[in-house]
Formats: structure tokens, C-alpha cells, sequence
């Protein structure tokens, strides 16, 4: 058995330790931008007929969600508007998954004390098939385990009922809001910094 022993050498060590502080000067800048950016985020919503932008901003992990944005080529009136668990669209729209629901909870609308974190409720399109987004939401965040950052943003054909469905309609009323087929769909991601 050889056993070596290495006797440090001064010089080496203080260049290692100059190539680290400037290693770290480098990298951290950048991972302060990143976080930056990390409280905008934009989805592109195409279907068939239907597309829109989506932009979702959060000053701070403490600040509620604003979403904005405009969707096109809807047919005139409500229209259920949801984050959906996957941001896939392999299989168009259906890729996306069930509505975002970290706690487990079932359908509402936005401001129901019961909901999954993705349900946002309806957007009304005019009589233009237009319908201009402007939601403040508080359970919708850009950081942490329950970022919709990598989710996807979905439009729905129909009205969501808020969980509110009843008889016949009850029981996937506290899945889906009864929204109906997925008009328009994009994957939630960081937005360049403005």
C-alpha cells in the first residue's frame, strides 16, 4: 500500500480561493435576476379558433396575484377560466390535466373559501369575442411548491357553474364547474423582465 501525502501549496490555495470569490461575483447577479424575473410570468393561449395572452404578475411572495390579458374568438359570454396541473400540451389541450389543486380541495369560484387554486371563474367575451382579463387573486402565486409557473392556462367553451351545480350536475360541478370542452390552452413561463 502507498500512501501519499500532499503538502498544500499556499499559492494554489489563494488562486482557488480568488477563482471562487470571482466565481460566486458572477453567478449571483444572475440568480438575483432570475428571481427578478421570476414575479411575471405570460402564457399564449391558442386553440382552434380561440387565442389570447395572459400575463400573471406578483410584486412579492406576500402580494396577491394580477392577471391580465385579452383572449379572441370566443363565442359571446362566460367562459370558465382555469390553471390547469400540467403545462403539456402533447395531446392539445386535454394534456393539460385537472384543474391546479395542491390542497386537495373541490370546485369553486374565485372567491369561494373553498377552491382549487386554479379556479379563476368566468370571462366574458363580448359581443366581439373579445374578452379583456383583469383578475386579482390571492391564492395564484409565482413562487414557492405551488408556482403555476410550468402550468398551463386554459379557457374553457362554457360557463363555469362555481361548484354551484346541482341534481345531474352536482357531482362534476365540484370537479370542473361544468366549463365544458377546452377552448384555447398555453403553458404558464417566466416572462423576460420588462
Amino acid at each position: 500500500m502507498v500512501v501519499f501525502f500532499i503538502k498544500p501549496d499556499l499559492s494554489s490555495l489563494a488562486m482557488f480561493m480568488n477563482f471562487l470569490s470571482k466565481a460566486s461575483d458572477a453567478i449571483f447577479p444572475q440568480v438575483e435576476a432570475a428571481q427578478k424575473m421570476s414575479n411575471r410570468a405570460v402564457a399564449v393561449l391558442r386553440g382552434d379558433v380561440v387565442t389570447g395572452t395572459i400575463w400573471i404578475t406578483q410584486n412579492s411572495e406576500s402580494d396577491p396575484a394580477v392577471i391580465s390579458g385579452e383572449i379572441k374568438g370566443l363565442t359571446p359570454g362566460l367562459h370558465g377560466f382555469h390553471v390547469h396541473q400540467f403545462g403539456d400540451s402533447t395531446n392539445g389541450c386535454i394534456s393539460a390535466g385537472p384543474h391546479f389543486n395542491p390542497f386537495g380541495k373541490t370546485h369553486g369560484g374565485p372567491n369561494s373559501e373553498v377552491r382549487h387554486v386554479g379556479d379563476l371563474g368566468n370571462v366574458e367575451a363580448g359581443a366581439d369575442g373579445v374578452a379583456k382579463i383583469n383578475i386579482t387573486d390571492k391564492l395564484i402565486t409565482l413562487y414557492g411548491a405551488n408556482t403555476v409557473i410550468g402550468r398551463s392556462m386554459v379557457v374553457h367553451a362554457g360557463q363555469d357553474d362555481l361548484g354551484t351545480g346541482v341534481g345531474d350536475k352536482a357531482e362534476e360541478s365540484k370537479k370542473t364547474g361544468n366549463a365544458g370542452a377546452r377552448a384555447a390552452c398555453g403553458v404558464i413561463a417566466l416572462a423576460a423582465p420588462q
